[in-house]
């Protein structure tokens, strides 16, 4: 057990306890007393200090940050001093969307968005002062990749018979250390100990990644928040201006911050200490993105006379639902004691279901879905959940015998679609001309370039034998011209060419549109993401901020994977527990609790993995708003041991008949 994961005792402060200034609540254009619930009030009201509010699930923290936005600019603070800090821009707008509707425009202006989005647009703005030139350009996950690759590939290990970490796994080894501050042989003797005998040339491909990054003007996402950190902790006048600015700090999802993260938060604290951060310790779930469960536990440390506020009353489940959710979390080790519950009229108990096999239960949830949606719930309000993405397969097949048209959370995102960051690639180059991660990528769509040629031509590039930014008679006896005259004189005449950033990537898609078609041979289908790409860059008036907004913030969706030969709108909703948090329906489904498939059979091992397990089935349960379904097979399929017999979740070994039915199923 990890000891420095300590039980946290908390006592809520009073208006005795605190100085709270108190207002005229009939002078304020809101009614706040009238328009929370206690807990909420009390959290909207908060002034100076710093505060953690433990916000239970479907407990209206978003309303409660809403009305604390309206309430402080109402009292006189300039909106620009407030700093809202979330982990996606569509949380950050809503909130200020829904403040500007309560309020007025005044809320808008407030400081919103990701920490990365953020952490952009201080850098750019005060390039100069954090050390940084102020055309960097950002690379998103599959572009840092690209990089480490390229360096892997000069390695003398990649050309022996030794298995060498592929490019995702080096990368994701880096920026695990980047974000929770572990060294990489430790990440390395931990996670992958089949590789520690490779462990100096994994180290030493990290140092060559950060030169060439370094040497290219190239950030990571990593980098953007390191950057931002250090140039906040050095505190020059600069920084100190900035500081000095920021009345009011907010962090929303605040289980969700990793080590690097917790630390910018700390960095940005060091003028004024009025902090509040939302979260909820029974949801921090994302350790192997590298949050870290320690942050929320140990905020009251950091900030010394926090008060600690809990929002318990649930508005979106039925007590039932609520009632299992408890239970479930009742033999949690480490957590901030509370009890989830609600007004809203009683349910029926969650159900327990066991069947003889993984197909039986396939058949039983898609059965049970028919009835639902004879009952006129619709497919678009009822969810499967897994605790892994193959736990599906076997259920997939029965929804698409009966005909039940479904979406099945992840896939591939707009940017990552091979198209597009070509595309991207292009109007990259015309930001930074340097940035050869993209340069590779151009040169190898065209034929007759291989690999060779085009490190050939990557080394005119960096020593500027070969560039757009000169005429292109200059760059004549380059091999890029004798190679590529096309695309090198193309390129030129768009970098020199003024225009908005639709009119440069127009320009941009014209020279590739031959191209596209020869790499593609779905090209028809793909061309309606470019259409996309173009509308886009119209809200933009500069380059470097659409390509930014693109790195931290795509859009989701291909145009072309969302696409349904069918046309039926109404879709059932299949998704890992990771990827439905923050969502919910009216009916839920949570399949294949078994123990050692969920909790998993990794988990188990620690303490700390067996918690974040049980967080993952309360996080679950709580979806649901009127129906909670839990099933599991009795037998399951081993490829070692054939069929075997499977015991239910741990995690349900404590639930009485009170508090779930429980049945099983038969032929």
């Amino acid at each position: 057990m990890d000891k420095s994961l300590k039980v946290i005792k908390l006592r809520s402060v009073t208006n005795r306890d605190r100085l709270i200034k108190d207002y005229d609540e009939s002078k304020f254009a809101i009614d706040y007393v009238n328009s929370l619930n206690p807990a909420q009030y009390e959290a909207a009201r908060a002034e100076d200090g710093s505060y953690l509010i433990i916000a239970g699930a479907g407990s209206g923290k978003t309303r409660t940050l809403v009305y604390r936005v309206a309430r402080l600019i109402e009292i006189g603070y300039d909106p620009t001093s407030i700093l809202l800090l979330t982990f996606t821009r569509k949380a950050a707008n809503e909130m200020m969307h829904r403040a500007e509707i309560l309020l007025d425009k005044r809320c808008s202006k407030i400081q919103g968005g990701t920490f990365h989005s953020y952490a952009n647009a201080i850098l750019r703005r005060y390039a100069v002062a954090a050390h940084l030139e102020p055309n960097f350009t950002i690379l998103d996950q599959g572009d840092s990749e690209d990089v480490v690759n390229l360096i892997r590939s000069e390695s003398p290990a990649v050309e022996e018979k030794t298995r060498f970490p592929n490019k995702q796994t080096l990368f994701k080894i880096f920026s695990l250390s980047a974000n929770t501050g572990r060294p990489v042989d430790e990440i390395v003797d931990e996670e992958y100990p089949h590789f520690s005998k490779l462990l100096d040339r994994i180290v030493q491909i990290q140092s060559e990644y950060t030169i060439y990054k370094k040497i290219n003007n190239l950030l990571d996402f990593d980098d953007l928040l390191i950057t931002l950190r250090d140039f906040f902790f050095e505190y020059s006048p600069t920084a100190k201006r900035i500081l000095d600015s920021i009345n009011f700090i907010m962090v929303d999802e605040y289980q969700d911050t990793n080590r690097l993260q917790a630390e910018l938060v700390e960095a940005l604290t060091q003028t004024n200490k009025n902090i509040m951060v939302v979260g909820d310790d029974l949801q921090s779930i994302y350790s192997f993105r590298g949050a870290s469960f320690k942050n929320i536990m140990q905020f009251p440390e950091l900030f010394p006379g926090t008060t600690l506020i809990k929002l318990e009353e649930n508005y979106r489940s039925t007590p039932q639902i609520l009632t299992f959710a408890n239970k479930v979390q009742d033999a949690a080790i480490w957590k901030y004691e509370k009890s989830l519950y609600s007004f809203r009229p009683d349910g029926e108990l969650p159900y327990i279901i066991a069947s003889e096999n993984e197909n039986m239960q396939s058949r039983f949830i898609v059965q049970k879905i028919l009835e639902l949606r004879e009952e006129g719930v619709p497919l678009t309000d009822i969810a499967v959940l897994f605790r892994s993405s193959f736990f599906s397969f076997d259920l997939e097949i029965e929804l698409t015998k009966a005909n039940i048209p479904f979406v099945k959370i992840g896939g591939i995102k707009f940017v990552e679609a091979a198209h597009i960051k070509d595309i991207l690639a292009f109007l990259r180059v015309l930001l930074n001309p340097l940035d050869l991660v993209s340069w590779y990528r151009i040169l190898m769509m065209h034929p007759g370039i291989g690999p060779k040629t085009a490190r050939k031509i990557l080394d005119e590039i960096s020593s500027g034998k070969a560039t757009i930014t000169k005429e292109t008679s200059e760059c004549a006896n380059s091999i890029f011209a004798t190679k590529c005259l096309k695309l090198l004189t193309a390129m030129r005449k768009i970098f020199v060419k003024e225009g908005t950033p639709t009119e440069k990537a127009q320009l941009v898609v014209n020279y590739y549109m031959p191209l596209f078609r020869d790499l593609y041979d779905d090209f028809n289908k793909r061309s309606k993401d470019i259409d996309t790409l173009l509308n886009i860059t119209e809200k933009y008036t500069k380059l470097e901020e659409f390509l930014s907004d693109m790195a931290i913030e795509p859009p989701l969706d291909s145009i072309s994977d969302l696409e349904n030969p069918d046309k039926e709108d109404e879709k059932l909703t299949l998704s890992t527990i990771h990827s439905a948090k923050g969502l919910e329906w009216h009916s839920v489904f949570i399949m294949h609790a078994i123990d050692g498939f969920f909790p998993s059979i990794r988990s188990i091992e620690t303490a700390e993995g067996l918690e974040e397990e049980r967080r993952l089935m309360y996080v679950a349960a709580t979806r649901a708003k009127q129906n909670l379904f839990i099933s599991y097979p009795m037998k399951v399929f081993d490829r070692e041991m054939g069929v075997t017999f499977s015991k239910p979740s741990r995690f349900l070994s404590n639930i009485s008949p009170d508090i779930a039915e429980g049945y099983l199923l038969e032929e």
